[in-house]
This record gives structure tokens, sequence and C-alpha cells, in this order.
């Protein structure tokens, strides 16, 4: 099974209306099907949250971030037994 790396998103309030994204952290499939999620900012007023997989753009981004080195799941414990 490939490890697949994940986005943790909130959808935040506009105060002319409306909403944007923020991205919150990373998440990764473990091999029970569970999820671990990593969060590096938490909202004050909604805490609401969607996991989504990463795209092709995002990994360009994280690509030219770091000087297009490969994109690695970094910081995740390897093949680590579920709790």
């Amino acid at each position: 099974m490939q490890n697949k790396m994940y986005k943790v998103m909130t959808s935040i309030e506009k105060k002319g209306g409306g909403h944007y994204w923020m991205r919150c952290g990373s998440a990764f499939r473990n091999r029970d099907d569970s999820m671990n999620v990593y969060l590096d900012v938490l909202p004050v007023k909604k805490m609401e949250f969607t996991i989504r997989e990463l795209d092709a753009e995002d990994i360009r981004k994280i690509e030219a971030s770091r000087g297009a080195a490969p994109v690695l799941p970094i910081g995740r414990p390897t093949d680590a037994a579920p709790f």
C-alpha cells in the first residue's frame, strides 16, 4: 500500500461575506486505514476540518519551495503500529 499525504483544511469566513480555505496541517493514512492528523494551527471560531488528498498543484508548490527536491512525507512515523 502506498502512503498518501493529505492536507487538513478549514473554511474561514471573510468579513465582507464568503469564505476561504486555510490549511491547518497534514494527515497520513495508516496500514489499518485509520489516519494520523498533525495540526499546525487551530481555528478560533470553528473546529471543523476537511481532509483532502494532495493534488498535482500542491505537489508542484512543495517541490518549488524545496528547490525541486522530491516530495517525501517528512516527520511521519515509518509504519508505526496504530494505537
